[in-house]
C-alpha cells in the first residue's frame, strides 16, 4: 500500500471501513481469449512510471472485489503537485492524478461498480469529473479542498472511450497543468484480441498567458519522435486516442502510409469510418484500429504542423516477424 493511503490516511479522513467491504480478486484482463497477440518488449528509460513508453499500455484495472453478487473496482487516486521536466532545458509545475501527467488509464467492464476514494493533496482545491452516466452526486463539480477526501461511486455505463478530469475553475487551468486521464469501459462481450495503445493530445501553457507554446503525446514532448513506439508487422493495433488539449481549436490526427478504421468514443463495435486523418474537438476521443503491411518508420501527428513541430509528433517502428525490439532512440 503506498504511504499516501496507509491505514493512518484513511482514519484520519474518515473513510477507513467506508464501502471497503468484500473479497478481493486481484486484477484480471478484460479482453476475451483468442489469437495471440505480438508486442514487441519496451524499451527501459530513466523516467519509470513517468515514461510514455510505460503510459502507453498501462491500463489500471483496479483492485477487484465482490460486493452482493456484484463486481466492484475499486481505485485510489491522489491529486498532488511536482516538477514535470518536459525538454532538457524547460520544466513545468504539473498538477497531476497519482504523480503522472497524464492520470492512471482506468479501465472496467460496463456494468461493474466503480468506486473512485480521492485524495486532495495538490495545495488546491480539486475535483475528479467522469465522463459518462452517473448521479448528479457524484459528478465531480464539488471542489474537495486540500487534505481532504471524497468517494465517487457508480455504475459503469455505457460502454465506450471516456475520461476523467478536475472541474475546479478555471477547468482549462486544472486540465491544462495535467489534471486529465483516460476512462474506458468496455463492451461486455470485449473487443478481438489487438495491441492496445493509448494516446492522449495535450498542450503546455508554459507562462499563464492562455496559450500553448509545447505540446505532446501522453506527457512529454517529442518523445514518441526520439523513442519510437514498437509494434509488429501485420498486427492489428487499437488505438485509444483522446484530445485534451485546451486553448486551441480542434486538431486532427494522421497517421502516415496507412489507413485506420473509425468507432467514434468506442460506442460502437464496427467502425464507421476508414481514413487517415480525423478531426477531434476539446474531449473527443476515438479509438482507431489498423495494422502495417511494410516494415518501417512511419510518423503519426495532428495535421496542423505547428503543433506538431512543437512536440506533438511521434513514429511508429514496425518491426518485421523476426526482428528483435531492443532499444532504438532517434534525434
Amino acid at each position: 500500500m503506498s504511504k499516501l493511503w496507509d491505514r493512518r490516511t484513511f482514519l484520519t479522513l474518515g473513510l477507513a471501513g467506508a464501502g471497503m467491504t468484500g473479497a478481493v480478486l486481484g486484477g484480471a484482463r478484460l479482453l476475451k481469449a483468442g489469437a495471440p497477440v505480438d508486442i514487441p518488449s519496451v524499451p527501459e528509460d530513466h523516467l519509470g512510471a513517468l515514461s510514455p513508453l510505460k503510459i502507453l499500455r498501462d491500463f489500471d484495472y483496479g483492485t477487484v472485489k465482490q460486493e452482493n453478487g456484484r463486481t466492484v473496482r475499486e481505485f485510489r487516486i491522489t491529486a498532488g503537485t511536482s516538477e514535470l521536466q518536459l525538454n532538457s532545458a524547460v520544466s513545468f509545475t504539473a498538477w497531476n492524478f497519482n504523480g503522472r501527467v497524464p492520470g492512471p488509464t482506468l479501465r472496467v467492464n460496463e456494468g461493474d461498480r466503480v468506486r473512485v476514494i480521492f485524495l486532495n493533496r495538490g495545495g488546491h482545491a480539486h475535483s475528479m469529473h467522469f465522463h459518462g452516466t452517473h448521479a448528479a452526486s457524484v459528478d465531480g463539480i464539488r471542489p474537495i479542498r486540500n487534505g481532504a477526501a471524497t468517494i465517487y461511486e457508480f455504475d459503469a455505463e455505457p460502454f465506450g472511450v471516456h475520461l476523467y478530469h478536475c472541474h475546479v475553475a478555471p477547468v482549462s487551468r486544472h486540465i491544462g497543468k495535467g489534471l486529465y486521464g483516460m476512462f474506458i469501459i468496455d463492451p461486455p462481450a470485449g473487443r478481438p484480441p489487438a495491441d492496445e495503445m493509448l494516446l492522449i493530445m495535450a498542450g503546455y501553457d508554459l507562462n499563464d498567458d492562455g496559450k500553448n507554446e509545447l505540446y505532446a503525446f501522453n506527457g512529454l514532448p517529442n518523445y514518441y519522435r526520439d523513442h519510437p513506439i514498437l509494434i509488429r508487422q501485420d498486427q492489428l493495433i487499437r488505438l485509444y486516442v483522446l484530445n485534451v488539449t485546451e486553448y486551441e481549436a480542434p486538431l486532427t490526427f494522421h497517421l502516415h502510409a496507412n489507413m485506420f478504421r473509425v468507432f467514434p468514443t468506442g460506442r460502437t463495435l464496427t467502425p464507421t469510418l476508414e481514413t487517415d486523418v480525423v478531426t477531434m474537438g476539446m474531449t473527443e476521443r476515438n479509438i482507431l484500429e489498423f495494422s502495417y503491411q511494410y516494415p518501417g518508420m512511419y510518423m503519426f501527428h495532428p495535421h496542423q504542423d505547428p503543433i506538431a513541430e512543437a512536440g506533438c509528433m511521434g513514429h511508429f517502428m514496425v518491426l518485421a516477424p523476426a526482428e528483435t525490439s531492443g532499444a532504438m532512440r532517434m534525434g
